[in-house]
């Protein structure tokens, strides 16, 4: 998974640098709660070595991810819970999204990240969660 720019290698922004249309990674985010995603246009790393592989790959930071929350989580080795197998309470919480998951990829098609973002982005919250402090 640390690798997984390389499955982009052939792909590249029409100019050095530019955005990847066309292009949205689906991500895992421990920096968003388990039951929760979001979309966003464009972003850094922020740490995620898979992410880094793409944009290394891409050579740009400008394309669409859907983020997918599995976190947060208090290990020490974040590798292990992020490799490893998920939790079947968290994994129930994920498979409940995706439908949604799948209605923001699809406005993400046909009306751009900025209106998955504002329809989806703020509607999809576990009853009784606060919003994410990202």
């Amino acid at each position: 998974m640390n690798d997984s720019g390389r499955a982009l290698s052939g792909l590249r922004p029409a100019e050095p640098g530019g955005p990847v249309a066309d292009l949205l990674v689906l991500v895992d985010d421990v920096a968003l709660p388990v039951g929760w995603f979001r979309v966003r246009p464009h972003g850094s790393a922020g740490g995620h070595n898979g992410l880094k592989s793409v944009e290394a790959v891409l050579g740009t930071r400008e394309y669409a991810r859907l983020r997918i929350g599995v976190g947060p989580k208090e290990e020490d080795d974040l590798a292990d819970h992020v490799l490893g197998p998920m939790p079947k309470s968290e994994r129930a919480a994920v498979e409940e999204l995706l439908p949604t998951m799948c209605e923001a990829v699809e406005c993400w098609m046909t009306e751009g990240a900025e209106r998955a973002m504002a329809r989806y982005n703020r509607r999809v919250r576990p009853a009784g969660d606060p919003p994410p402090e990202t």
